[in-house]
Order: C-alpha cells, then structure tokens, then sequence
C-alpha cells in the first residue's frame, strides 16, 4: 500500500469542517460510470494521520432509510462533483460489490487496503497535500484538508 492511513473517523464525529466549505458533499446524490444513481453521501471519512478526507460513506438501496446499506468510496474514483451531485468512476454494480461497510474495521489497515484494492487506487496524496479528486466546482482545487 501507499502512504500510510490513520484511523478513519466520520466527520460529523469530529466537529471538524471542510476548510472550503463548497467542497463539503455529504447529502449530494452519487452518479456511477453509467449516470445512475448510486446513493447518496451520508458521511466523510476523514484520516486523523494526514487529517484529510479518504472516503465517502454513501448509503444506498432501502426504503425510507429502512434497510439501507453503506459503502466507502475512496476520494481518487471521483470523476467530478457538481453542487448536487458527485460522480464516480465506478458502475453501481462495482460499488455494491465492494468490502462491505463496518463500523467495528474502519480502524484496521487491512480494511482499507481491500477497499483501495477493489477500486484499483492507492492513497493518493502523501500527508499535508492536497486530494485531487473532489474537484468540479467553479476554483475547486482539490479537496482541502478539515480544519
């Protein structure tokens, strides 16, 4: 694997916030490969090492928010992000068929490489620099680390 990953804590447990705020994509639909919705993204997974965003934690299927499953994304398969929507370089399939979402492994190295393995990608960025994958919005340089 890459540079080395942290423990992955969800933002909204931080009380931390994306240091721009346009770049904060928690409720925007998901968009896979093929224009279809995935989901939606119901969290940010934020890496206490380098205290930068590695996935998004996209809630998809069920009724009424009965039943509905989640699945992390990594940053790097964002293709691009819109003000409503984030798209993705995976099909919907792809995604469903990723490491299943648990909460009791987000904190374990062998969890994220299985993830970052299914997807094809390796952490990015080493610490302090910028994520290039959530770009899109009109000046978005890359996604900024939370502050």
């Amino acid at each position: 694997m890459g540079e080395p990953v942290g423990t992955l804590t969800p933002l909204s447990d931080t009380g931390q916030l994306i240091a721009d705020p346009t770049l904060d994509v928690r409720g925007r639909s998901v968009i896979d490969s093929d224009g279809e919705k995935i989901g939606t993204v119901a969290d940010l997974l934020v890496d206490t090492l380098t205290n930068h965003v590695r996935f998004l934690r996209v809630e998809h299927g069920g009724v009424l928010g009965f039943g509905a499953q989640s699945s992390f994304i990594p940053v790097e398969s964002i293709a691009r992000v819109t003000e409503d929507e984030v798209y993705v370089t995976s099909s919907k399939d792809h995604v469903a068929g990723g490491p299943g979402y648990d909460p009791d492994l987000v904190d374990q190295q062998d969890y994220y490489e299985k993830i970052y393995g299914h997807y094809g990608h390796l952490p990015a960025a080493p610490p302090g620099s910028m994520y290039p994958g959530l770009t899109g919005l009109p000046g978005s340089p890359g996604l900024p680390p939370v502050r």
